[in-house]
């Protein structure tokens, strides 16, 4: 546990348990440099306590660069919730985590994840006011499509020589809120889609709507495509599932999307354009960040308009550098935050 603290510059790690409502959780804060620390709370069964905590340190440490690279000031954070096969009240549990997260004195502002809900996030918020995502300030996957459309499309732009989508061959590996919110920006730009989801009532859903067509889940990677998006849970590429690939770049919504840097090292060496996951997907961040503080709609959604541009100086500096975009982001990243 500290070795993995030590390698990622993780600040604290907190445990929290409650008997009463079956409550096992684990918090994260990766930073504070700039600003209190803003994460995702997930919740999700895990196999043992150690893939819950090393999942919650990775992604707060995702998260820090996240925001670092938005230029948001906020640190990055994490709140992973260990789900149960059995919960009695879920009211009831989330709200005595919401009583955990106070008990950290808004050090960390938590946001809804993959697993949880507006209305978790409402039942959260009667334990602690240090919650950015509940029905009344609304959900942030809309955002987050926004900017992982347009952060798709500087991709595009970077690889491909055009920023237009049309007959574009577009892989969506997982159709949650965000994945699905993609597909309908892309569908109307009028890219062809390629979907895939382990739950087959949201497949059948896209292929109704955007007249998607539907792959396997564990052969969409391999399948034929311009641009494969992962938009489900990571980390979804590894050494072996890279290999696989047949597009022309990666750019998706998807947290912690490539297993270790040797995997994006791989996809330059195949000449496959990876997007960062946290520089294109900070729409959901920036929103919750930004809403939290005060700002107009118009305000939002201008800071996320320049999740293109970030991108394309990534890019920029990955071919100058002759390394992977993924390698340059992280440097840029940890100067922000350490330097």
């Amino acid at each position: 546990m500290f070795a993995l603290m030590q390698s990622t510059r993780t600040q604290s790690l907190h445990v929290f348990n409650d008997p009463q409502t079956g409550l096992e959780a684990v918090v994260v804060i990766h930073s504070e440099r700039f600003g209190p620390a803003m994460g995702g709370c997930r919740y999700l069964a895990y196999t043992d306590h150690e893939s819950a905590i090393t999942d919650a340190v990775t992604l707060a440490q995702g998260m820090s660069y996240k925001a670092a690279m938005a230029g948001l000031p906020f640190g990055g954070g994490m709140a992973v919730m260990l789900r149960s096969p059995q919960v009695n009240d879920r009211a009831a549990l989330f709200e005595a985590f919401g009583r955990c997260i106070d008990s950290l004195q808004g050090r960390l502002l938590i946001a809804l994840d993959s697993g949880t809900s507006t209305l978790d996030m409402d039942c959260l918020a009667q334990g602690t006011p240090h919650v950015v995502s509940t029905t009344a300030l609304g959900d942030p996957a809309p955002h987050a499509a926004m900017g992982v459309f347009a952060g798709l499309r500087a991709t595009a732009h970077a690889r491909l020589g055009s920023h237009n989508l049309e007959g574009l061959r577009v892989a969506i590996q997982g159709l949650g809120s965000v994945g699905y919110a993609l597909a309908e920006h892309l569908h109307a730009a009028g890219a062809d889609l390629l979907v895939s989801d382990l739950e087959p009532g949201r497949v059948r859903l896209a292929v109704e709507q955007f007249d998607a067509q539907p792959i396997a889940h564990d052969a969409l990677p391999s399948t034929p495509c311009d641009i494969f998006a992962p938009c489900g849970i990571g980390p979804g590429l590894n050494g072996q599932s890279v290999m696989q690939l047949r597009c022309a770049a990666v750019a998706g919504a998807a947290n912690n999307q490539l297993a270790s840097l040797h995997v994006a090292d791989q996809l330059e060496g195949r000449g496959i354009l990876y997007a960062p996951d946290y520089v294109i997907n900070a729409g959901a961040l920036i929103y919750s960040a930004l809403a939290h503080r005060g700002e107009k709609a118009e305000a939002i959604t201008a800071h996320i308009a320049r999740i293109p541009t970030r991108l394309t100086e990534v890019f920029g500096h990955a071919q100058a550098e002759k390394r992977s975009p993924a390698r340059v982001a992280q440097a840029l990243a940890e100067r922000l935050l350490y330097d």
